[in-house]
């Protein structure tokens, strides 16, 4: 199964469609049998996303750093969640993780 990253915001940005374009990525890429890589988080477009594949039926992985699970950010519901110690290891597992990627509002900065 190949595996697309997602790097995306953990806000949910200033327009509306923002978050309708996260739940429609989520939710494509679900139905065409892609795994998500995304950042881990509960919130913001990340939370869209994987939340949107997940009713999909699709397989969603999270990266996250440790400090961030520590202040009860990450997504609970993943097919699998992988903590690291920096937002650097963080990138590169992603990275390595992945086949391919999309930036979506709030991604790879």
């Amino acid at each position: 199964m190949k595996r697309v990253c997602i790097y995306c915001g953990s806000s949910p940005g200033s327009l509306a469609e923002y978050s309708a374009a996260a739940r429609r990525c989520g939710t494509v890429l679900a139905a065409r049998n892609l795994t998500i890589v995304y950042g881990g988080g509960k919130v913001g477009l990340m939370g869209v996303v994987a939340d949107a594949a997940l009713a999909a039926g699709g397989e969603v992985i999270g990266v996250i750093p440790r400090n961030m699970i520590a202040r009860e950010l990450a997504h609970e519901g993943l097919t699998s969640l992988i903590a690291v110690d920096s937002m650097h290891e963080r990138k590169q597992k992603m990275a390595h993780l992945s086949d391919a990627f999309i930036a979506l509002p709030g991604g790879i900065a």
